[in-house]
């Protein structure tokens, strides 16, 4: 697999609306491959495919539990509240505070274009309504709560 360029707030690509994934191709199982391995190569809890400058609904998610893979994903139920710090890899450096449901259901297909539908809590919640919003061209900058702030780069250990 590859690592993508990660496209940059201002580019047009992310402000797109994303097509349907109709078919499992073999240029789509590489995207994917090559989504999860930019994803972990940038140090990202989630990551879109117009983040990479694809405008497919595929979203790429792994809060620790392992990657998880959603093509066309859709929320059908939201519950709760959470407000708290939030960063994308397409504006590096920044952060801002946003408030997100805490409780999700999300209905997707998985790689073999299988629907399945799972219930997300806390960060597991907050990226997965941060990836499916680049899938309709909106970035978290848009729900900031008091404008973007700078972070420090981790230290490398």
């Amino acid at each position: 697999m590859a690592i993508r360029k990660i496209r940059e707030l201002g580019e047009e690509v992310l402000t797109k609306k994303c097509k349907a994934v109709p078919k499992m191709t073999l240029r789509t199982r590489i995207l994917i491959g090559d989504m999860l391995d930019t994803m972990y190569d940038a140090g990202g809890v989630g990551l879109a495919a117009p983040q990479v400058g694809i405008l497919k609904q595929i979203v790429t998610i792994d809060v620790g539990d392992g990657p998880v893979v959603m093509i066309n994903p859709e929320i059908l139920e939201t519950d709760g509240e959470q407000r708290g710090e939030e960063g994308c890899l397409s504006v590096p450096g920044k952060a801002g505070v946003v408030t997100r449901p805490n409780y999700v259901k999300v209905r997707a297909l998985n790689e073999n274009m299988e629907e399945f539908e799972l219930e997300a809590e806390g960060l597991f919640a907050r990226a997965c309504c941060h990836e499916i919003d680049h899938l309709e061209g909106r970035m978290y900058v848009e729900l900031v709560e008091g404008g973007l702030h700078d972070v420090e780069p981790e230290e490398e250990e």
